[in-house]
Parts: C-alpha cells; structure tokens; sequence
C-alpha cells in the first residue's frame, strides 16, 4: 500500500517522535497540526494560502460533504482533491462527532445511527459500511471508522457499551474498505474517561491492524488534566511504528502536551474560529485586536511574525476590519493564526531533532504568557 509511517527519532529530552507519513498526494512530517476544512474548505482562505502557511494536510468532513453537495457532486468531479483545487494529503473525519452531536435529531442502533439533517430536516442513515463507501468515493489519503463519541460526562456503563459498539463498527468498517491500496483507514479509540475502558479500546483495536490509530472523545468538555491522564492511559497502548492522532485538539498547550505524550497528528477549528472572531495567537499571547488599545497601534500583529499578515497590516488597520466587519479582516487573522500554528509545530519538529524540545517548551511559554 502506498501509505506508511516512518519513525526517524524519539526526543531523548522529551520522549517525543519525529516522523513522515508517505500517503499517495505526498510526504507529511509529524508532528503536524491539520487545518480543518470541514466543508471543502479552510475558512476564507484558498489553497494556495494553505500552502504558503504551511500546511501539509488540511482535514474535511464526511457528514458535512454528504449532507452538502453530496457525493454524487463529488464522484462527478473526480474526487475531492480535484473538486476543491487540493493536491495535497487529505484526511476524512468519518462524520460520527457532527452525527451523534445533533442529540434529539438523532437515533443509535447497532446497525448505525438514522439522523435528520441540520440543514433541512431530512431524514437520512449512516451505518459504519455506509460512512467508510462515502469516504472512498471522496478519495481522501486517511479515513476514520465510524465510532460513537462518547459525551462528557458519561457514567461508566454507558462509556463502557459506546466503547463496546466502536469495536465493533471499526471491526465492519475494515471488512467493507475496498480503496485499501490508496487510503489508509484509521481504527479510533474510545472509552470516555475511565482508564480500564480506554485501555480496552486500544488493545482490542490494535489487534484489527489498522494502518494508524486515532484518540477520540477528547476535547469535549472535560479538563485539560483529565484529557492528559486519559492519553496517558492510552498511547502506550498503540504500537510505535504507526501514527497517532488525537482528534481536535488544537490549543498551543495541548500540542505542545500532546507531542510530547507520543502523538503525531492534530486538528481544531480553534484557529480558524477564533480569528473570525477577532483573536489572534501571537508569540506574545492571544490579542484580542477589536479592543480599544490598538486603535492606533500601527505596529505589526506580532513582531516574531513573517506571515503576510505580519508583513503588511498594522494592529490598527486589522481592528478597523474587524469593526466594520470585513471579510479581509477574518481572511488576514485566519492567515496569521495558522501559520502562527504551523509555524511552532515546525520549531517543534526542530527540537525533537536537536534533543530540547522541553527547553523549546519552556521558552515559548515564557514568552507566550502561560
């Protein structure tokens, strides 16, 4: 098959891994951060700005793309890469997060999850073998088993039967993978915050021999110590020769916690989200730019910045954008805050090779206001 990871060293400081994923669209190094374009696209910006910040994979997902255009579109175009202008490395959430959030709208059996769309209503199903056919016709480089995320908080025996029920739908989601010679597909484990589940989860989805292995049901409203201890429990629990990914998580805290907890992959829509809200990640901390103190700030975003943004805009100008509620305004921010993100996780991947990845740490967040 025409994916593989590649261990090229663990940080004797920190433990941390440096890595390549080789997919069919090109080479990824790990650790990396994935900039979520959840509907065939990176909020406000186009491909060609993703690759001028940096990114190496962006992520989209399988509800979304079903719900709307639908993959008739998308078969039609040729695939995902060709419909949204994309040649690198894509990978596909299965869509089990956005379906078991839509909570009333929504019905689980073991033979998959009958929803209503939160566009119009309609009713549709999704099965584990339905999620995994949709994917291969998106033609994605990775793609998730369909599981079901496990809510906070969740009492034992309800994480322990949603755990149970990932198995199994990972197990089905292997058995109907046919594009296996170009898309690698990722088993999830689950098991909410009980470490005996999550250890279960791990063992018994190791044992299918996927070609990488994701953290689900993380990031969902727990505390950031709690989601620390739950990867404690579970990454060693997954073989050292294949990625780790842990599903959106994306605060500059948490990737630095998690690299150094042993994952290799990441996505949020933190940074996209917030920018459109007004806030920026800089090497001085978040900068909230509609406040009143940079209304004649003419000086850069951040001054450790060469973005485009960086290069060219003031807070001042960004401020007046924001007010007047320009669209530029969002697109400058979104620029910055990703390439602010990839930028670190690229100095990340520098001190795992130069064996100081905790100093690297402990600078960036003495000056980043932690």
């Amino acid at each position: 098959m025409s994916f593989e990871y590649e261990l090229i060293k663990t940080c004797s400081q920190s433990g941390a891994r440096l890595g390549k994923l080789h997919t069919p669209h090109g080479v990824i190094e790990t650790p990396i951060f994935m900039p979520v374009g959840t509907q065939a696209t990176v909020k406000s910006l186009t491909p060609e700005e993703l690759k001028e910040v940096g990114s190496q994979i962006i992520l989209s997902n399988t509800y979304h793309l079903y719900i709307r255009p639908g993959t008739e579109v998308i078969e039609a175009a040729g695939g995902l890469h060709k419909f949204m202008n994309w040649d690198g490395p894509i990978l596909t959430d299965s869509g089990g997060y956005q379906v078991f959030s839509l909570g009333d709208l929504r019905q689980i059996r073991e033979d998959g999850v009958t929803f209503r769309s939160h566009l119009d209503g309609s009713k549709h199903f999704i099965s584990p073998e339905n999620a995994v056919e949709i994917q291969n016709i998106l033609g994605s480089d990775i793609i998730m088993a369909f599981d079901e995320c496990t809510p906070y908080p969740a009492d034992y025996d309800y994480s322990r039967k949603s755990m149970e029920r990932t198995v199994r739908w990972a197990k089905r989601c292997k058995d109907a993978h046919k594009n296996t010679e170009k898309q690698a597909l990722f088993g999830i484990v689950q098991g909410g915050m009980y470490e005996d589940l999550r250890k279960i989860s791990a063992q018994e989805t190791v044992k299918m021999d996927f070609p990488g292995y994701a953290i689900g049901g993380l990031s969902v409203g727990e505390p950031k110590d709690l989601m620390y201890k739950v990867l404690d429990w579970t990454v060693p629990e997954l073989p050292p020769h294949k990625p780790r990914y842990l599903m959106g998580v994306g605060s500059i805290d948490a990737l630095f916690e998690g690299v150094i907890k042993g994952i290799d992959m990441f996505d949020c829509v933190l940074q996209t989200r917030i920018a459109r809200n007004g806030t920026a990640m800089t090497s001085g901390g978040k900068v909230v730019i509609k406040n009143a103190q940079y209304m004649k700030d003419f000086t850069p975003l951040d001054h450790e910045c060469d973005c485009y943004t960086c290069r060219n805009y003031s807070r001042a100008y960004l401020r007046h954008l924001m007010k007047a509620n320009e669209i530029l305004g969002m697109r400058l921010l979104t620029y910055h805050n990703l390439h602010f993100t990839l930028n670190t996780m690229k100095n990340i991947r520098q001190a795992i090779q130069e064996d100081r990845l905790l100093d690297y740490k402990a600078e960036f967040f003495n000056k980043y206001g932690y």
